[in-house]
C-alpha cells in the first residue's frame, strides 16, 4: 500500500519522518534505531543504581543532550532518544515515556513528575491511511523552569512557556503561555504566576 502514497516521492521513510512528513515505520534504519534506543534504555536502568557514573554516560550516549546537573530517573521510555535535548538542573522522575519521532525540547530547571508523556507522533484521522500504517510527528517544547506534575500528557506539536505548572493528570492539547498554571483534559489556563 505503500507504493501508492509514496510514487512520486524518492525519499526513504526515515528521511519523511525526519522532516516531519507521512511515513511508514517500515524503513530498516527505523527499526535499527529503536533497537539502539532500548538497548540503552534498558543498559541506563540496570547501571543506575550499580554505577551512577556509568549510568550517567549511557544517558548521554542515548539522548540527544543533557544538560550539567540533569537527573532522570529510570525507567525511561524513548522511540529513538537522539531527538530528545534537556537543559540544565532538570529533574525527571519515574516512567517517562517520551516519543521522540520528532524533536522533543526540555529547558533548564524543569521538574517533570512521574508517568508524564511527552508525545510527538500523530496519525490520520481518516480510516484508510491510518490502517496503512501511515504516521508522522510534530516536535514539543518545554520552556524553562517548567513543573510538569505526575501523569501529565503533552501532544503532538505544542509548547509550553517558561515557568508554567502544568497540573497533574493534566492532557495538553495546545500551546501554554509563560507564567500560568494549567489544569484539566483538555489543560487550560487557571491563574498567572
Amino acid at each position: 500500500m505503500s507504493e501508492e502514497y509514496f510514487a512520486l516521492d524518492p525519499r526513504t521513510n526515515l528521511e519523511r519522518m525526519l522532516a516531519g512528513d507521512l511515513y511508514i515505520a517500515d524503513d530498516p534504519e527505523i527499526a535499527r534505531k529503536l533497537r539502539r534506543a532500548g538497548m540503552l534504555a534498558a543498559r541506563y536502568q540496570a547501571a543506575y543504581i550499580e554505577d551512577p557514573a556509568a549510568a550517567q554516560a549511557i544517558l548521554s550516549e542515548l539522548l540527544g543532550s543533557v544538560g550539567d546537573g540533569t537527573h532522570v530517573r529510570p525507567p525511561l521510555f524513548v522511540d529513538y532518544g537522539s531527538n530528545i535535548t534537556i537543559g540544565a538542573r532538570t529533574f525527571v522522575n519515574y516512567n517517562l515515556t517520551a516519543l521522540d519521532v520528532a524533536a522533543i525540547t526540555i529547558g533548564d530547571d524543569c521538574q517533570i513528575g512521574p508517568g508524564v508523556q511527552l508525545l510527538t507522533p500523530t496519525h490520520p484521522v481518516a480510516p484508510q491511511p491510518r490502517r496503512d500504517k501511515l504516521e508522522a510527528a510534530k516536535p514539543i517544547t518545554i520552556g524553562n523552569n517548567v513543573w510538569l506534575g505526575g501523569g501529565a500528557v503533552v501532544l503532538p506539536g505544542v509548547t509550553i512557556g517558561d515557568n508554567s505548572v502544568i497540573g497533574a493528570g493534566a492532557v495538553v492539547t495546545r500551546d501554554v503561555p509563560a507564567d500560568v498554571v494549567a489544569v484539566g483534559n483538555p489543560a487550560r489556563p487557571v491563574r498567572n504566576l
